[in-house]
């Protein structure tokens, strides 16, 4: 019987674009990310996802989030590897309390580069021959574009060809939440295999 788990990746994929949609004509205090009101106010580790501080910024997120659904279905991820997306959402955010400086934050790249880093350990730990090579090629170009962000540099950084600063640290935080999340859920859904065919 074939596995349709990939759904539920394309599902959450979309859950990030409609709310994004829904989130843009709201005001941005009331759900961004800000480190002062992490704990008065947890739904911001969801909502910080949802806001986009231009056009531009939203317009290059959503079709971000279309190209990680689009991986997600081409390398048929299961359900558990859109749990493990799923719970590094809000990590991701947690994550940005190692810069406290950061006073606000917004956007779905963060959480995007934790889906690509759940969908790298999938095809890396899963795969052989030309799909596991692709996790691969995908792992390095992520890891490679980290670098070169300089994540741990100014916590906002001026790029060509944007109209808001970056917050590229939201991009280190998204990818380390997702691959924990990826280990943990990939070790689980093994473990879970193994007893079930005893």
């Amino acid at each position: 019987m074939p596995d349709h788990g990939w759904r539920a990746w394309v599902a959450l994929a979309a859950v990030l674009l409609v709310a994004s949609l829904v989130a843009w004509p709201m005001p941005a205090a009331l759900i961004d990310w800000q480190p002062g009101r992490a704990l008065a106010e947890p739904w911001r580790l969801f909502t910080a996802a949802a806001v986009h501080w231009s056009e531009g910024h939203l317009a290059a997120n959503a079709v971000a989030a279309v190209v990680v659904a689009a991986l997600g279905w081409a390398a048929r991820l299961p359900v558990a590897a859109a749990l493990a997306w799923l719970v590094a959402w809000p990590l991701t955010h947690l994550g940005l309390l190692a810069r406290p400086e950061l006073a606000h934050y917004g956007g779905l790249s963060g959480v995007l580069h934790a889906g690509v880093a759940v969908a790298v350990w999938w095809l890396v730990a899963q795969e052989r021959g030309a799909r596991r090579a692709v996790g691969v090629l995908v792992g390095l170009a992520l890891i490679i574009k980290l670098v070169l962000e300089r994540p741990f540099g100014d916590v906002l950084q001026a790029a060509p060809g944007w109209d808001i600063a970056l917050a590229p640290i939201a991009h280190a935080t998204g990818t380390i939440a997702g691959f924990a999340c990826a280990g943990v859920a990939w070790w689980w859904a093994r473990a879970w295999h193994q007893n079930r065919g005893r």
